[in-house]
């Protein structure tokens, strides 16, 4: 070959990069023509409160205007006050109670309709179901079920089995893993929900090769099934922590914190920072302290994500 032909050959790759180059710049137009809206209203709704909120955390607060400048004041006042310590140890046991109490529940739950042969939509809406009560009718139906009180619902089945009344919520030990069980009950079927669909991804020749080799059903789920959505459920730890950092709704309603702070959360710490006690300030810095946390959390969880996948 010749170097004219080479020349020739470099010269026609090169006008056909430039035309495929033309040809994704104009999908690449089509496609921000159609994320543009979406962006704008993220711009406005979510980065720049994020961006003012993060500005004004470094002043000293008039409501909700920026007063005198004094640096990391707001911060080193909300790091050193006792409630913003209690809530954010109160966090991770949320954290904690969670993923001990509702984090193998959707996967179970998932195995469990995915295997049935009859009903199985039904047991999917009704799962689904309560996701679509808001939380706060939830919470308020949840608290009538705790009511302290002789003629709370759970107390009266305690006095049929001759058991003394409990205090339910009124109880420091107990008031973080109810108000955890009240919001696995709401939110643990839109995952089930999912899970069911990436078990229906599996392979069902897999499981028909395993059932000729002898293999019973919990060995199925340990080498197929799980293996199978072992992705989705880390992705779900992850997920899990952030929405329990940011709880809210239900401490709120359910216990306004107490007793004695013992179900405080940070995003309802806040809350109370903000429009209890009316120090704008305190409550935007503890917001940028509860940014980073998440933030730090999550890229721990792919650094470890990504080693794992590199060790693979």
């Amino acid at each position: 070959m010749d170097l004219t032909s080479v020349k020739a050959m470099a010269s026609g790759s090169k006008h056909s990069y430039i035309r495929k180059k033309k040809f994704n710049f104009k999908k690449d137009m089509i496609g921000w023509a159609i994320m543009l809206p979406g962006l704008v209203l993220f711009t406005f709704f979510v980065w720049k409160p994020l961006l003012s909120g993060i500005i004004l955390s470094f002043f000293e607060t008039e409501g909700f205007h920026a007063g005198k400048f004094i640096g990391f004041g707001n911060y080193i006042e909300a790091l050193t006050d006792m409630n913003f310590k209690k809530a954010l140890l109160n966090c991770f046991k949320y954290t904690f109670w969670t993923l001990l109490l509702t984090y193998l529940l959707p996967p179970f739950m998932a195995i469990i309709i995915n295997e049935m042969v009859h009903f199985r939509g039904y047991f999917r809406f009704s799962i689904y179901f309560p996701s679509m009560v808001p939380s706060v009718a939830v919470s308020i139906l949840w608290l009538f079920l705790f009511d302290p009180g002789p003629n709370g619902f759970l107390n009266i089945l305690l006095s049929y089995l001759n058991i003394e009344p409990s205090g339910w919520l009124q109880n420091p030990k107990l008031t973080i893993p109810l108000i955890v069980l009240t919001m696995a009950w709401r939110n643990f079927g839109p995952t089930s929900v999912i899970y069911i669909a990436a078990l229906q991804g599996i392979n069902n020749d897999l499981y028909g090769v395993a059932a000729i080799d002898g293999a019973g059903f919990l060995a199925k789920i340990r080498h197929i099934t799980l293996p199978g959505i072992y992705n989705i459920m880390r992705l779900f730890l992850a997920v899990q922590v952030i929405v329990v950092f940011q709880v809210l709704q239900e401490p709120l309603v359910l216990t306004g914190g107490g007793p004695d702070n013992a179900s405080t959360s940070l995003m309802l710490q806040i809350y109370h920072f903000a429009f209890r006690d009316f120090q704008a300030g305190k409550a935007i810095a503890t917001s940028v302290i509860a940014f980073i946390i998440l933030m730090s959390l999550t890229l721990v969880y792919f650094k470890l994500v990504k080693a794992n996948t590199d060790m693979e």
